[in-house]
């Protein structure tokens, strides 16, 4: 999910580098559009853009993480008929050995 924070006036520029980005005419011709109808700056759109990025990096979707939890049922056996009855005793025995 992506949120976005409004940050204090006093603190903005304290918190904001800046930096020099170079765009393609079509990019830029967009991010002004899109500036001119949402009220937003370019600035803004873009900063947006990259936060969107790199949440989209790190998040996993919901279904992404039950696609890999079930890709590993089945795939593992600790050698142990009564695991699922005494995996307790297992794991403590386990972490005993380390």
């Amino acid at each position: 999910m992506f949120v976005r924070v409004q940050l204090p006036s006093f603190r903005y520029h304290v918190l904001m580098r800046r930096v020099q980005v170079r765009l393609t005419k079509a990019q830029l011709e967009a991010l002004r559009h899109e500036s001119g109808c949402t009220g937003r700056s370019v600035a803004d759109l873009i900063r947006e853009g990259v936060d969107r990025r790199l949440t989209e990096r790190t998040a996993i979707s919901r279904d992404e993480r039950i696609r890999r939890a079930l890709a590993g049922v089945g795939k593992f056996s600790s050698g142990q008929r009564d695991a699922s009855a005494k995996h307790d005793k297992y794991l403590a025995d386990a972490f005993m050995l380390n």
